[in-house]
């Protein structure tokens, strides 16, 4: 019952990430994958307010199935990033793929601790 959990945030996750990451970049004259870039930090906005939940006991298991492990899992993407970085410093990108690494790893782990206190609050 619980891969059920996991694959009905997945059918959500994936094509918001998807909308998402198209309605972002269409957004932006630029070659830097802000759509990705956005996906992730949300991602890890929502894994954090989860993991605040859960170590204040305030969360279900099934929660966390449903939205940590298929809905964000889903939305948030490390092979994207990867690629999108490559493709930035094969292009000549190399300061824009610098600065997508230190950028996506800050806010990521920034949203991820914000996500948490905002849960313990």
């Amino acid at each position: 019952m619980n891969w059920l959990l996991v694959v009905g945030g997945a059918m959500v996750g994936a094509p918001l990430r998807y909308l998402t990451d198209r309605a972002v970049q269409s957004r932006h004259d630029s070659v830097f994958p802000w759509g990705t870039f956005a996906v992730n930090a949300v991602g890890c906005l929502i894994l954090g307010l989860l993991t605040g939940a859960a170590s204040a006991g305030a969360e279900s298991s099934e929660l966390q199935l449903l939205l940590g492990t298929g809905l964000c899992g889903a939305l948030t993407t490390y092979s994207t990033f990867s690629y999108e970085t490559l493709r930035l410093a094969e292009t000549g990108a190399r300061l824009q793929a610098a600065v997508n690494v230190a950028a996506s790893v800050a806010a990521g782990l920034g949203a991820a601790f914000a996500g948490a206190a905002l849960a313990r609050m």
